[in-house]
């Protein structure tokens, strides 16, 4: 699929056909998810792959709004590790929530390429679902992405058309700055 075509036509998904998501599709999605960039090579994201239905429900409850997630025949945590400085000791920030956002978008587009429909989650008890995926100490889980076949029952739009471009983009500075 070409890539333009893919973000333009890539919506949320949150309703899934009980298919299966095939290993070798899953396996490219994941690839592509690794091959996203982060900031001076750190690679501070890791991927858990969930199917289990009782932990996918487990884990729904660490966030609002994630139906979906229970729904999905798979689901991919996105995990940021602590980041460490020169001398070994972890960084107080981490630099990683734009490089899981870049695998998050990876993993949306190559799903969205092998006929899979998805949709991302937050997990608004952090702790809670560091807990359920028996996470070392200091790894945070950034997002989850839901993945399966679409259902078709899914609306083709939210109904809220997306600004126009002239409304979204500003040249130099914000219009109308002072």
């Amino acid at each position: 699929m070409d890539t333009l075509k893919a973000i333009m036509t890539k919506r949320d998904t949150r309703a899934f056909a009980t298919t299966p998501v095939a290993e070798e599709v899953l396996d490219r999605v994941l690839r592509a998810a690794r091959m996203a960039g982060s900031a001076k090579n750190a690679q501070p994201v890791r991927l858990i792959v969930l199917r289990d239905q009782a932990r996918k429900a487990e884990l729904a409850k660490c966030g609002r709004f994630t139906p979906h997630v229970v729904a999905s025949p798979v689901v991919i945590a996105i995990v940021l590790v602590p980041e460490f400085g020169v001398l070994g000791a972890p960084l107080t920030i981490f630099r990683g929530p734009f490089d899981a956002g870049r695998a998050a978008q990876n993993i949306m587009l190559a799903a969205w390429n092998e006929g899979l429909g998805s949709c991302p989650a937050s997990m608004h008890d952090a702790e809670a679902a560091a807990a359920v995926l028996r996470l070392p100490e200091g790894h945070v889980v950034a997002n989850l992405i839901a993945l399966g076949y679409p259902s078709g029952t899914d609306p083709i739009s939210g109904g809220r058309p997306r600004l126009p471009l002239d409304d979204f983009v500003y040249q130099e500075v914000w219009e109308g700055a002072s």
